[in-house]
């Protein structure tokens, strides 16, 4: 983008972006914060909060943007990234597929009715717990810290930690994960433990962030790997490339033909009621909003992309 360009882009943000919040926050009332996991109940349903980070590092905090909430299925787009760098593309892609389901996120269906029995894609939960069993390490805990130390690299936020509430939480309630998880394991996709696996798996999804953390994280994925701030390569561009592309064809779920139609950016929610997003060489973006629809999206989050991209023609589309 050329600088004048970009200055006239952030000023407008600077003038507008409390406004169009505001805006957008009305919607929180069309949506209802998850409960199937307990401990995400106790977020307020009236939060909306965003940070816009641009290649200098300059930030853009609106709303609740100081919130803080677990990171859930957005966690899957660094976890796959993670276990390609670990793995190589071969390995992981023999143990999931690479297309959207058209089902639910926790279904099952479709690895009982169609061969050869792996998930159809790393960002639905089957596929995401195949991943996990993927991570290199000698231990679980192994597994999770070195998940932990990436994530926080990729944030570049050395404090990053586990909602260990939010973790017990999961594993208390994860009674359909679980049977995903035994299902894999008798299709052979799993190597390790169930339990083992699924405490990795837990473990990443329960990774608490605010929305700086968020829109850090996404900017390294909007520069192809690189932190433009430190300017260091955390993630080779291919493997970002392939994370992108899963954005794209299912990282809002079953809205996800309908995100790319109105907002048109590769992105990834998570049930806290999280969006991570990004313009593309640009900027990073966090946003979040616990209310959700009936999709698992955040009502707000995806009003105010849709306000973000129109304003400034974002869509890659």
């Amino acid at each position: 983008m050329p600088h004048q360009q970009h200055d006239e882009t952030w000023k407008k943000l600077h003038s507008h972006i409390d406004e169009w919040v505001t805006v957008s926050k009305t919607h929180t009332s069309e949506g209802h914060v998850a409960s199937y996991i307990p401990e995400l109940a106790n977020a307020s349903g009236d939060i909306l909060g965003l940070c816009i980070i641009d290649i200098e590092g300059q930030t853009i905090l609106s709303g609740d943007s100081n919130f803080r909430f677990t990171l859930q299925s957005i966690s899957k787009v660094f976890s796959l990234i993670l276990a390609l760098m670990d793995n190589g593309e071969d390995v992981v892609f023999s143990k999931v597929g690479m297309e959207p389901t058209g089902d639910d996120f926790n279904s099952m269906l479709k690895l009982e009715l169609i061969e050869p029995g792996i998930p159809f894609n790393p960002l639905i939960n089957a596929g995401a717990i195949a991943i996990s069993s993927l991570i290199a390490g000698n231990s679980t805990d192994e597994q999770v810290e070195r998940i932990l130390h990436f994530f926080r690299d990729i944030a570049d936020n050395p404090s990053l930690s586990i909602n260990q509430n939010v973790f017990k939480s999961e594993s208390d309630t994860a009674h359909r994960n679980r049977s995903l998880a035994y299902f894999l394991k008798d299709n052979g996709v799993l190597d390790k433990e169930v339990d083992d696996v699924l405490r990795v798996y837990f473990s990443h999804c329960s990774i608490e962030v605010n929305c700086t953390d968020l829109a850090r994280m996404a900017l390294v994925l909007a520069h192809n790997g690189v932190d433009p701030i430190r300017k260091q390569r955390l993630i080779p561009r291919r493997f970002v490339q392939i994370a992108k592309t899963f954005m794209f064809t299912c990282g809002m779920y079953n809205a996800s033909g309908e995100f790319a139609m109105n907002v048109g950016l590769p992105a990834k929610s998570g049930v806290s009621g999280s969006i991570l997003t990004m313009v593309p060489g640009q900027y990073g973006i966090g946003i979040v909003g616990p209310a959700l629809n009936r999709k698992g999206n955040s009502t707000a989050g995806v009003h105010l992309l849709g306000i973000l991209s129109q304003e400034f023609d974002w869509s890659m589309f």
